[in-house]
């Protein structure tokens, strides 16, 4: 397989799935193993093509990342703050970093992700059951109690096939915030976090880049950039009018699919 027909696949996974419920990283990891690209390079490449990702979301709420850099956003008593940014993503980013290593050396592997890809289902239709009253119907509205909450559920999208926006969905359902008002939230705290992430790896991976890897990750990151900004705003629309639920079924699927594809594989 070409280099660029590699891009452009792993580039539309992570477009398609870094911001819907249903685990990039996961998924990444799953296609990687399928294509045969999962060697050191490619957890650079993957991780570079993240950050076209961000930059989609960056695009879409241009608006509210420009209220950041004004006064306002700095007070507290005001609708999301700096703080409520700060809030949702202080818990995930001390756990990730304390755990970092064993993270990424015992979990990165498709059966693993399989476990991710179920409880993070489950998890989902919990919060669809279980969740509050909807008291809190717009991003501006959100506390910073709530805001600490959802963070916390952040904390479970450490194990790949959770999935980040899964997890905080489901948190933000529990505290009583829309599906809309949790979606906008969980895209907009992934671009401080994920950037740290990314630049956090890509210290630590640099290495295993050549030269002739530039191309790939320029493919990669235009192609994620496109197709994250086509995802985020089909899904927006998807949640107006229907629930998480679609998502936990397609990640149960997937994880029986995954799970029959890659013992069969072993046992040949």
């Amino acid at each position: 397989m070409s280099d660029t027909l590699i891009a452009i696949i792993i580039g539309i996974v992570e477009g398609l799935t870094e911001f819907i419920p249903v685990s990039s990283t996961g998924h990444m990891i799953l296609v990687g193993n399928l294509i045969g690209y999962n060697d050191e390079a490619a957890s650079v490449f993957e991780v570079f093509i993240q950050l076209g990702a961000i930059l989609a979301v960056i695009f879409f709420y241009k608006d509210k990342f420009q209220r950041f850099f004004t006064a306002e956003a700095w007070d507290k008593n005001n609708s999301l703050s700096v703080w409520h940014v700060a809030a949702g993503i202080v818990p995930v980013m001390g756990i990730g970093y304390l755990l970092h290593k064993p993270i990424k050396m015992y979990l990165f592997s498709p059966y693993t992700v399989i476990i991710g890809l179920i409880a993070g289902g489950v998890m989902m239709l919990l919060a669809e059951r279980f969740g509050g009253r909807k008291h809190t119907e717009d991003v501006m509205q959100i506390t910073l109690k709530q805001a600490f909450f959802v963070g916390l559920f952040q904390i479970f999208a450490l194990w790949p096939g959770f999935s980040r926006s899964g997890s905080t969905i489901s948190g933000a359902l529990f505290m009583g915030i829309s599906r809309k008002a949790a979606a906008d939230y969980s895209f907009i705290i992934a671009v401080p976090l994920m950037f740290v992430a990314c630049i956090y790896d890509l210290l630590k991976s640099m290495h295993a880049l050549s030269g002739n890897d530039l191309y790939m990750i320029s493919v990669g990151f235009v192609v994620a950039f496109l197709v994250s900004y086509v995802a985020i705003v089909w899904f927006l629309r998807f949640l107006n009018k229907s629930s998480l639920a679609a998502f936990a079924y397609y990640r149960f699927a997937l994880a029986a699919l995954s799970y029959w594809y890659f013992t069969c594989k072993l046992i040949k």
